[in-house]
């Protein structure tokens, strides 16, 4: 049985640690390779970025396989998030081996964050070590195949997707050759995801499933919207994160093809992107259970494609899972507030 997410990747857990209340609206979401990593490459296409590890990806370099990626609030500050990933992944002998006791690994834990500062009232309310080991805690407890979480949890609790609320959302698709192609994503978009002539989600108009509000709905959601961006501090800094999985066997080189081609599903759902204050960030991991076919040399071209579709797909659901939020830092409607009773 599939769910619809990122973990319909065999082996792929995805946990997520939320902190509200007290001046708190921020958190982390760990994505957990199986046992042994799996193949990770990234493309980083926002101007803004806070990242760690990064470099490690290029497919220049020697790291081969991670065992987590990290997603975090807080934006640079919340990157201290994969310091507690890093020593639970230690504890399990999880990491690259560096000598001959079992024991001495590095974990590599590449890392991407989005920009929540003060959004639940207090600057200084961001992940650090402890929220990071809760994320990945809560992905090792799951079990296999479990559904993932939507809306305003882990590093999506304080995204915003201009002046909607944002949040975290996954798809998935099983390929006529039986590769699995995946994504979650954190959508805390500079731009818009939405028509501002019909109030429609950009990434809808690309799934053929489009329902127009009705005129009088989206003049009452513009009304609204209006209001609370006069309010709310302007959204200067943001990013929308992907993680793509695929069991397909792929390089570091394909996978970093993947990643690239991926953010063409960023594109379709938010409007601006990759601008130079973004971080649009999109990581890949292969698990490496399912060859691609050796008689077909354009065999990628399918995962590529269906990268971008899933991207997508995760964006509107992330938009439309999220919950709306009035507090100390802003008040955010969520699209399905505006829109959801047509």
């Amino acid at each position: 049985m599939t769910v619809d997410a990122l973990t319909d990747v065999a082996g792929v857990r995805v946990g997520h640690a939320t902190r509200t209340g007290g001046g708190w609206l921020t958190g982390t979401t760990v994505v957990l390779a199986p046992e042994g990593g799996a193949v990770a490459a990234v493309d980083v296409r926002g101007g803004g970025p806070g990242t760690k590890e990064t470099d490690a990806l290029d497919p220049r370099n020697v790291v081969q396989r991670v065992e987590a990626i990290v997603l975090t609030g807080g934006s640079a500050y919340g990157l201290d998030a994969a310091s507690g990933v890093m020593a639970w992944l230690e504890e399990q002998g999880r990491g690259v081996l560096v000598g001959a006791d079992p024991t001495h690994v590095v974990p590599v834990v590449p890392a991407a964050c989005v920009f929540d500062l003060a959004r639940g009232g207090d600057f200084r309310a961001r992940p650090d070590a402890a929220v990071g080991r809760a994320a990945v805690e809560a992905a090792a407890a799951s079990a296999p195949g479990d559904r993932v979480p939507e809306g305003c949890v882990g590093a999506g609790t304080g995204a915003v997707a201009g002046p909607l609320k944002g949040g975290v959302g996954s798809a998935s698709v099983l390929l006529d050759s039986g590769i699995t192609v995946a994504a979650l994503v954190v959508v805390n978009a500079a731009g818009s995801v939405t028509d501002p002539e019909t109030g429609v989600l950009y990434g809808e108009l690309f799934q053929g499933r489009v329902e127009y509000p009705e005129a009088r709905v989206h003049e009452a959601a513009r009304r609204r919207l209006a209001d609370t961006t006069e309010k709310n501090a302007p959204p200067l800094l943001n990013t929308t994160l992907a993680v793509v999985a695929t069991d397909a066997d792929l390089t570091k080189a394909q996978a970093q093809k993947l990643a690239g081609t991926a953010h063409d599903g960023i594109a379709r759902a938010v409007r601006p992107v990759h601008l130079l204050n973004d971080g649009d960030t999109v990581f890949t991991l292969a698990t490496g259970t399912r060859p691609l076919d050796p008689g077909r040399p354009l065999a990628l071209n399918e995962v590529l494609a269906a990268g971008a579709d899933v991207v997508t797909r995760a964006i509107v659901r992330a938009v439309r899972a999220a919950e709306p939020v009035t507090g100390a830092g802003g008040t955010w409607p969520s699209y399905e507030e505006l829109y959801g009773g047509r």
